[in-house]
């Protein structure tokens, strides 16, 4: 995949009968990335914050779910996390992605879990030759 912009997607999770397909926004800009879901009273969906090794919810008006995953879209850890708290920096973690407290368990989304992460064509920059 080329360079990550500033845009909307899909963020899937599953496969065969149990596949959800999740609304995303994804934050790849500085400013995105560090505005996050800062401002806000709730998420539809998920947003995807990458590149990200670690978060923090200082300011926020919500708890969230919090997902590391690695360049390869695999989930290293899931955590919930009220207002006021920084989470630990995963190492091995390239992407983040967040949703509403709770809604990562109805999406089945769990350490070991593969997501995969779609974006209109014109979401992403071509690969540099």
């Amino acid at each position: 995949m080329g360079t990550w912009r500033d845009g909307s997607g899909t963020l899937t999770v599953g496969a065969d009968a149990e596949v959800r397909e999740v609304p995303l926004r994804i934050a790849a800009s500085y400013r995105a990335r560090a505005r996050g879901l800062l401002g806000v009273d709730g998420v539809e969906g998920a947003l995807l914050i990458t590149p990200c090794g670690s978060v923090h919810t200082f300011r926020m008006r919500f708890a969230i779910d919090v997902a590391y995953l690695d360049r390869r879209f695999n989930v290293l850890t899931v955590r919930t996390m009220r207002p006021g708290r920084l989470g630990m920096p995963r190492l091995r973690a390239r992407h983040v992605v967040e949703s509403e407290a709770g809604a990562m368990e109805r999406w089945g989304l769990r350490p070991g879990t593969r997501v995969r992460v779609s974006v209109p064509a014109t979401e992403v920059s071509p690969p540099v030759r």
